[in-house]
């Protein structure tokens, strides 16, 4: 945070810090998926790479044998996030709600987690850190909002309570 407040003071512009950019040649092995069949659901997710280098997280969310979930995580090196406020992501969605999910340690047992809407067209996704809550199998937990200095982890997941079809095309997720 005194990071942050210097550069607002000295008028210096930080960079932004990649994620992950989705290009033709990225290695998207350690994007793993996890669905509800781990509880004994039906949905089904996938990750894959298109013609023009974007990830590409889709599937079907089922809702038998109290089911309902399908998700993507990326784990890596802890990341400083103290000098930024904000990961901005470019995607284009499907017109649906879902969740962007991170972690401090990607041993935590619950993700800190930000509801974003697609529209269908191209679209940057301005996620501030300070609004992720804590969360645990869809439950907000009596807990502060985001403030650590790290993340090791990521995801996307969409839950929305309703049997659907999904696609979600992603870019680029970097930190401001």
């Amino acid at each position: 945070m005194k990071y942050v407040l210097y550069t607002m003071l000295m008028g210096v512009t930080l960079s932004p810090m990649l994620i992950f950019d989705f290009t033709t040649q990225s290695n998207i092995q350690d994007w793993v998926i996890t669905d509800d069949i781990v509880m004994g659901g039906e949905s089904s997710g996938t990750f894959s790479l298109d013609a023009e280098g974007n990830g590409i997280f889709s599937g079907s969310v089922s809702l038998e044998n109290n089911g309902g979930f399908s998700s993507v995580r990326y784990r890596f090196n802890k990341l400083d996030v103290t000098p930024y406020t904000k990961i901005k992501i470019k995607l284009r969605g499907d017109g649906k709600k879902y969740e962007f999910r991170i972690k401090t340690n990607s041993s935590d047992y619950y993700s800190y987690i930000y509801t974003f809407s697609t529209t269908g067209a191209w679209q940057d996704i301005e996620i501030p850190l300070k609004d992720m809550y804590p969360s645990f199998r869809g439950r907000k937990l009596n807990q502060p909002n985001f403030a650590n200095a790290y993340i090791q982890e990521i995801g996307i997941l969409i839950g929305n309570k309703k049997e659907e079809n999904f696609k979600l095309i992603l870019d680029k997720i970097e930190l401001q």
